[in-house]
C-alpha cells in the first residue's frame, strides 16, 4: 500500500478509517542475543572469589591430589608453582628424600644413605634420591613395594656405586620400579632380580671395564615359578598384593654398558620382545624377562 492508501483507506459505508503503518522489526545481532542469554547474564553476575580454585582446598586435600601425580616429571615439577605447593609436592607423606648433603637430619622423611630410606620405608613409598656425588651401596635388599628415582634432570646426575667384593648394588625381593638412575657395579651385577616384578625406566646400567668384566652382568635375574613368602611380615593391602603377584623384569629406555650380556638368568625366566635404539653415542634398549 502506498502513503496515501495506509493514511485514509475507504469503507463500504464511506467512511475513512485510519490505519497505522506496520512496526518495522529491528534486527538483533548475535552480540544482543549472548548478552540477553540469561545463562550469560549468570556468568557476568559471578565474582571472582566465587570460582572453584586449587589454591582454595586445605593441605590435606591438594596433597591427596598430587598423590595421583607420577612421581617424576608430574609431582617433581608442581613443587615449582610456589612455596606451598613445593612443601606439599616434597612432603614426607608423598615421598622419602635421600641427601648426601643435609645437614639437619630432624627433618622427617630425610636421610643420609639410601640403606636408611628403604629400612624406614612403608610399602608403596617413593624414594627420591638426591642428585650430585656418588651414592655408595652394597647388597641393598628391598623387600617390600618401592619405587626409586634420581633427583636430577638426567640420569646421569644421580649415581649409585656398589664397591668390589659385593654380589649387586641393589637386591630385588619385591615389586619395584626404579627410574632416572644411574647404577655402576665393578665386579658382580647391577641389580640382582629375587623376586617380584620389576620396572627398570630411563636408567643406565654400568659394569666398570676390566679384565674381568666377563664375569659381570648388568642384571641378573634367579626368579622362578615359586613364590616366595617375602611380605609375610609386611602388612600389605590385598589390592597390593595382586598387583605384585609374579616375576618379571621391564627394561624400558636404558643405557647398558659393559659386562658380559645385559641380562643373566638363572631361573625360569627367559628374555622376550627386545628392542635396541643405536645413538650417536649409545645404546638404549628396551626388553622383557619373563615366563615362557
Amino acid at each position: 500500500m502506498s502513503k496515501n492508501q495506509i493514511e485514509s483507506a475507504d469503507t463500504n459505508d464511506g467512511e475513512n478509517v485510519r490505519v497505522d503503518a506496520p512496526m518495522e522489526i529491528p534486527k538483533i545481532s548475535k552480540l544482543d542475543r549472548r548478552i540477553a542469554d540469561p545463562r550469560m547474564m549468570k556468568k557476568r553476575r559471578m565474582k571472582p572469589e566465587s570460582l572453584t580454585s586449587l589454591n582454595n582446598l586445605d593441605d590435606g586435600c591438594l596433597m591427596h591430589i598430587l598423590s595421583f601425580l607420577s612421581p617424576i616429571p608430574d609431582r617433581y615439577n608442581t613443587a615449582l608453582v610456589c612455596h606451598r605447593w613445593r612443601y606439599l609436592a616434597c612432603h614426607p607423606l608423598l615421598w622419602l628424600r635421600v641427601d648426601r648433603f643435609v645437614k639437619d637430619l630432624s627433618q622427617p622423611g630425610v636421610f643420609h644413605d639410601i640403606e636408611s630410606a628403604v629400612s624406614a620405608a612403608r610399602p608403596g613409598d617413593t624414594i627420591l634420591i638426591g642428585a650430585g656425588g656418588n651414592h655408595l651401596v652394597s647388597n641393598i635388599q628391598i623387600k617390600k613395594p618401592l619405587c626409586l628415582i634420581g633427583g636430577g634432570e638426567t640420569p646421569d646426575e644421580t649415581t649409585l656405586v656398589c664397591s668390589r667384593g659385593s654380589d649387586s648394588a641393589l637386591e630385588l625381593l619385591s615389586t619395584c620400579k626404579l627410574a632416572n638412575l644411574t647404577v655402576k657395579a665393578e665386579l658382580g651385577c647391577c641389580l640382582l632380580h629375587r623376586s617380584g616384578r620389576v620396572t627398570i625406566d630411563g636408567c643406565v646400567l654400568q659394569c666398570e671395564t676390566n679384565p674381568l668384566d666377563h664375569l659381570s652382568c648388568p642384571i641378573v635375574t634367579t626368579a622362578g615359578d615359586e613364590e616366595e613368602d617375602i611380605l609375610s611380615h609386611v602388612e600389605v593391602k590385598e589390592t597390593v598384593v595382586e598387583k605384585i603377584k609374579g616375576n618379571s623384569v621391564s627394561v624400558l629406555q636404558t643405557r647398558i654398558e659393559g659386562g658380559a650380556k645385559a641380562v643373566l638368568t638363572s631361573g625360569d625366566l627367559v628374555l622376550q620382545r627386545v628392542r635396541v635404539i643405536y645413538s650417536k653415542a649409545y645404546l638404549y634398549f628396551w626388553f622383557d624377562v619373563d615366563h615362557k
